[in-house]
């Protein structure tokens, strides 16, 4: 089977549920291609997250032009540091970048805040924490964005969605001392069960992705065997993160029972009451 083609359609969920953190303009389908093959497996509803300003506001014109999308709108942890320092790489999928400093970073997050303000937008991220692709020299604009991010999502009354990578502590320092939003989601979660219980007591949703899936992702599925029920989200992160057995392919929202099922194995439950849960908790957590 080719690395590059799509993965069929698996056996439909009997009960709805959505997808918590996708990105449709980065999947080969259309829109409304996409919606129609998660439709066909009963993922009624998925969150287009924005990773820049552009995409951002591609992610607000789609959930105004389709019901069962949703929009968060950010700028992406590593965009951050890109924006302020620039980024010589023109093989990037955002082209390489001039240095624009503070007031480049401003203009930016600016233009998420007047997004944020949307009604069809229903999340301000992602947004967080890099340490895997930004050095060093990035952090501080990373951290500034982030709390900027925070102060956006409590202002509109807004899901705050989280980016971690490598950063567990310092993610959970800065939500503790500039104070978490009413909603917090961390995106494909990547913590250990420690970490889990600290966000159970904190009141984070926990999303999890394909990778929960992996052989070696033991850790993500003890973390999500401690994560209460009530908190626990799922995603497809598309086209990123393609659950197993079909990791390296594309990844889309219909994949979403893939991931489901390993889930109500690994928690015990069943499968129509875990995707019951799920959607009540992305709905709560996401206000819609």
């Amino acid at each position: 089977m080719s690395r590059t083609e799509a993965p069929p359609l698996p056996e439909p969920l009997r009960v709805p549920v959505a997808d918590s953190h996708t990105h449709l303009d980065m999947q080969d389908a259309t829109v409304e291609e996409a919606l129609a093959r998660a439709a066909a497996v009963n993922v009624t509803t998925v969150v287009q997250v924005g990773c820049d300003v552009a995409g951002s506001r591609w992610a607000a014109e789609t959930a105004a032009a389709h019901p069962a999308v949703h929009a968060s709108v950010a700028l992406h942890p590593n965009e951050a540091p890109r924006i302020v320092h620039g980024d010589p790489d023109d093989t990037a999928r955002q082209g390489a970048r001039e240095p624009g400093g503070k007031a480049a970073l401003d203009e930016a997050l600016a233009e998420i805040d007047a997004l944020a303000a949307l009604d069809h937008v229903r999340g301000v991220g992602e947004t967080g924490l890099d340490f895997f692709r930004t050095g060093p020299e990035g952090i501080a604009a990373q951290e500034e964005s982030f709390r900027a991010h925070i102060e956006i999502a409590k202002r509109h009354g807004k899901a705050l969605v989280i980016h971690d990578r490598d950063a567990h502590a310092d993610v959970l320092r800065v939500l503790a001392d500039a104070g978490a939003p009413e909603r917090t989601v961390f995106h494909c979660y990547s913590g250990d069960a420690d970490m889990a219980r600290i966000c159970a007591r904190a009141g984070y949703f926990m999303s999890f992705a394909g990778n929960v899936t992996f052989k070696n992702a033991q850790p993500l599925r003890d973390a999500l065997a401690v994560a209460p029920a009530e908190l626990v989200l799922v995603e497809t992160d598309a086209p990123f993160l393609t659950p197993a057995p079909y990791r390296g392919r594309p990844n889309a929202p219909y994949l979403i029972p893939v991931t489901l099922r390993a889930m109500a194995e690994v928690k015990g439950l069943e499968e129509d009451v875990l995707a019951a849960a799920i959607y009540d908790n992305t709905a709560r957590a996401f206000d819609f």
